[in-house]
């Protein structure tokens, strides 16, 4: 079990819990201003330096990973804001879609929509 402290992002909690769950392989458990990855098979811990990763990525897509801070503390991972900004998103509606103007892919996540786009860009 891993806790990913998310005082900083709170507003993207739950899509970056999403995100990494999906990408590591891990059951997600939100909390108020954390989330903790419960492995699937307790035979195989959850890679710490792989949702690290799998943190940054995620940052990366929506542009902020040169304002927040990835941090191993104490057993658990801490996103610090480095500048002291803040992350501020509008709730999108239950049933919402991102569509790719180029080839109609979905998605109901915005990140995975901005992973997509860039196939056409790059």
């Amino acid at each position: 079990m891993l806790t990913v402290d998310c005082r900083s992002v709170d507003p993207i909690k739950h899509e970056l819990s999403v995100y990494v769950s999906d990408q590591i392989g891990a059951i997600p458990a939100l909390k108020a201003h954390e989330f903790v990855l419960i492995p699937i098979d307790e035979d195989n811990p959850v890679d710490v330096s792989e949702v690290v990763t799998c943190i940054r990525e995620f940052l990366s897509s929506i542009e902020e990973q040169n304002n927040f801070a990835v941090i191993l503390q104490d057993g658990a991972i801490l996103i610090e804001s480095i500048t002291g900004k803040t992350i501020e998103r509008k709730e999108t509606r239950p049933g919402e879609m991102f569509s790719c103007p180029h080839c109609g892919f979905l998605s109901r996540y915005e990140v995975e929509y901005n992973e997509h786009k860039k196939l056409h860009y790059f």
